[in-house]
């Protein structure tokens, strides 16, 4: 249940920051400033001490990305189908094992690569089979390309954090301000006065996202992660992009042409094989 609640959350996150009408930087700078708010909060009522130099210095790198990757992505949510950013970002597992080998140098296991052929003719089928009509473009894509490759660093730096002790709460408390030195400069530079012009819509999308995704999300899956293996949850949380489609076709009316069907199909059978096969081939041998 707690995994599905992340799910359904981080699904509705996309189709509502485009239901909005707002610039996407604005709604990730003020998503930023409310789930500052919220962690500290949570900081304060579990008692936790402040955190020193070490922590400081471990989280900074990961919070600097995680502001310019929300930036981005939420940008990109304004210039592209929802389709698109979601089914080009499901392949950030295949960005992830080379990414790992260059970062940490750990040793790469690329025979569970070749299911990302699977998922790699999926995207193709998403992206060139979309409406004539539909709100994708090749800037939008491109952006969610660059989502890809910052988010990817971003886990590999929370990676780092995590294994060398800070917890959970500790690591958000220290993560969302660092990343407002990202977030904030975006949006002053692309947005101006404008971060200050949201309607009401946008600041209940903007107040939503900070629980939705910046609470529960992360709340959920860090809960989720001492009761069930990490092979359930990954392979779970490849419905995620199905449902944000599904989202947007009843929050935007985006349409859907039944190549990309087939396509989103393939996407979701390839991570699904290729996290299996990663999960099994990391599993200690009897």
């Amino acid at each position: 249940m707690a995994i599905a609640a992340a799910i359904v959350s981080f699904a509705l996150s996309t189709p509502i920051v485009k239901w909005s009408g707002e610039p996407g930087v604005v709604i990730a700078f003020w998503r930023m400033w409310f789930a500052l708010g919220l962690w500290w909060v949570v900081m304060v009522a579990t008692r936790r001490p402040f955190p020193d130099a070490r922590t400081w210095k471990l989280v900074a790198p990961a919070g600097l990305l995680f502001g310019l990757n929300i930036s981005t992505l939420f940008t990109a949510v304004t210039r592209t189908s929802i389709a698109h950013l979601e089914f080009i970002s499901s392949l950030t597992p295949l960005v992830a094992v080379p990414a790992s080998a260059l970062l940490f140098k750990e040793r790469p296991d690329f025979a569970p690569m070749k299911f990302g052929v699977i998922s790699l003719v999926g995207v193709a089928l998403v992206l060139f089979f979309g409406p004539s009509s539909g709100t994708s473009s090749l800037s939008g894509d491109l952006l969610v390309l660059l989502v890809v490759g910052i988010w990817t660093c971003y886990l590999m730096f929370t990676k780092r954090a995590r294994a060398r002790g800070v917890d959970t709460v500790t690591f958000m408390a220290c993560m969302v301000p660092a990343g407002l030195l990202t977030t904030v400069p975006m949006a002053v530079v692309l947005e101006g006065d404008q971060i200050f012009s949201l309607q009401p819509r946008g600041w209940m999308v903007a107040a939503l996202l900070a629980v939705l995704t910046g609470m529960v999300a992360h709340g959920c899956i860090a809960f989720a992660q001492q009761h069930l293996p990490i092979q359930t949850i990954t392979v779970m949380q490849t419905a995620q992009p199905a449902l944000a489609v599904l989202f947007a076709f009843f929050l935007l009316s985006e349409q859907v042409r039944w190549p990309q069907v087939i396509g989103m199909a393939l996407v979701t059978i390839g991570i699904t094989l290729f996290t299996l096969a990663s999960q099994r081939n990391r599993s200690p041998r009897p």
